[in-house]
């Protein structure tokens, strides 16, 4: 067992380890060929993390050990580590998933909040392992102290902290809807946007000094057969194919596709290994935040300046990820809106070269991430092992409403201006959760050093708990010897 902190606790405590808590159950090890569309859930983390993910389910059949119920106390020890209390039904828990069965000599609830106490300590300790997939391995996990009060303390501390965090609760509920109702306005700016409705009134000021859109797409074109005919054989570009997602466009704009408008081929990135010492920077995906690229989101890759050069970004470059576990989020797309020091993109990102001389980047970006062109990606995505996936032969099949590059830009303005109308509001509802999950933790602290409840000298102590819990612990292992000798003397 870790060494207990050397904090004084109340009277009446005593030091534990989470071991005496109840037992850890790892989840079962499913394999994609055991995945069916029918059958029982099998509960993954993100489903846990996300109750909207779709679940695997299975008709394999597994140990009763495995087997959920609602009430169950949940510990994801890997990826988000995290507690959590299962309400789902009838289902199979999944590898890198505790199930805790509770010590009977314990309140349940407050073994949650023990659990997430110590959850919040590992975070922060040298039991954390790993760079893009964190965990705690189970030997650290089962040894780490926890403070263990009276019986019917335990009980004041769970009613307690119910009480204050389903306050937070209430008001993190709020915070998420008001960010929900952004995302909604969001969303409807760029859908006015790439229907034409967001600049109607500008186009029937400026409708005589606006290209006619055949005529901006043919000199689209023609840039785009002279640049390509001077690298290499030129490739007729893909026609639009409007299909289920033809939408009402102004009679000024034209239809195309992704392909019609690039100023050179698409290109995927380069998987580059972390850098020992010295190495050339290559960009993560976690770069491509809100319609933008974060160029210093970046790890030195092992490989040189040379291997990087035809990777290397510049202004005005658009960006799309290739894949993601969520098919909300796989083809979002970033620019680079300014200067950048020399760093490569990654093979996890496809570049989207289209033609900047009469194409605003900043608008493209916008239609990109726009509801009419998310229903196009999502449809063309295609999973692999939980991973959504689109390719470069989806990209240039996408079809865009093209208006003139004047439009183009006023677009871009007028989105950009109505966008920054919700940034601080946005930026309010990410500091009051960062608070509440501050709260939260304060709560926990102040909950198990003894000063969230008033103790009670009359109560039993927690050292008589412990020792019917060492008591029914060895009693269990006495029964297994006696089981196991049992089935060698039949044999």
């Amino acid at each position: 067992m870790t060494e207990a902190p050397v904090d004084e606790l109340p009277i009446g405590w005593e030091w534990a380890c989470n071991d005496k808590l109840g037992e850890f159950i790892n989840g079962a090890a499913f394999k994609p060929t055991d995945w069916s569309e029918e059958g029982v859930p099998i509960v993954r983390i993100q489903n846990l993390t996300n109750p909207e993910k779709p679940f695997n389910r299975t008709l394999r059949e597994v140990d009763e050990r495995f087997h959920l119920k609602n009430g169950d106390i949940l510990v994801s020890w890997s990826a988000t580590l995290d507690v959590f209390v299962w309400e789902g039904g009838e289902a199979y828990v999944n590898q890198h998933i505790f199930k805790v069965v509770p010590s009977e000599h314990l309140e349940n609830r407050f073994i949650r909040y023990a659990l997430k106490l110590s959850i919040q300590e590992l975070l922060n300790s040298e039991h954390l392992h790993g760079t893009t997939m964190k965990h705690v391995n189970r030997k650290p996990f089962l040894a780490h102290p926890v403070p263990i009060p009276p019986l019917n303390e335990q009980k004041r501390i769970a009613d307690k902290i119910d009480t204050l965090f389903t306050q937070l609760d209430k008001g993190e509920r709020i915070v998420r809807e008001v960010q929900k109702l952004l995302t909604r306005y969001r969303q409807s700016v760029l859908k006015s946007a790439v229907t034409g409705k967001l600049t109607a009134d500008w186009r029937k000021e400026h409708g005589d000094d606006l290209k006619d859109g055949e005529a901006h797409l043919l000199q689209i074109l023609d840039a785009r057969r002279s640049g390509w005919s001077a690298k290499s054989k030129y490739k007729p570009p893909v026609e639009p194919d409007l299909g289920e997602f033809e939408i009402d466009i102004p009679s000024e704009w034209v239809w195309t596709s992704v392909d019609q408008i690039l100023r050179a081929g698409l290109s995927n990135g380069r998987s580059v290994p972390d850098a020992e010492d010295e190495g050339f920077p290559v960009m993560r995906l976690t770069a491509l935040k809100d319609g933008l690229i974060d160029i210093l989101e970046r790890k030195q890759g092992a490989w040189t300046a040379a291997d990087a050069e035809p990777f290397l970004v510049e202004k005005g470059d658009i960006l799309v990820s290739r894949g993601n576990g969520s098919k909300q989020l796989v083809g979002r797309g970033g620019l680079i809106a300014g200067e950048v020091d020399p760093v490569a993109y990654p093979d996890t990102m496809i570049r989207v070269p289209i033609d900047l001389e009469h194409l605003s980047p900043e608008w493209f970006v916008q239609v990109w991430n726009s509801p009419f062109m998310r229903a196009q990606i999502e449809k063309a995505a295609k999973t692999t092992a939980g991973i959504y996936k689109i390719n470069q032969g989806d990209i240039r099949s996408f079809v865009v409403p093209l208006p003139s590059l004047q439009e183009q830009r006023q677009i871009a303005s007028v989105v950009a201006d109505e966008i920054a109308k919700t940034t601080d509001l946005e930026r309010w509802c990410e500091t009051e959760l960062k608070r509440s999950s501050s709260l939260r933790q304060s709560i926990l602290k102040d909950a198990f050093a003894g000063r969230l409840v008033p103790q009670d000298p009359n109560d039993e102590p927690a050292s008589a708990i412990l020792a019917r819990i060492a008591a029914d612990k060895a009693s269990t292992k006495k029964s297994s010897r006696k089981a196991s000798d049992e089935q060698i003397r039949l044999l």
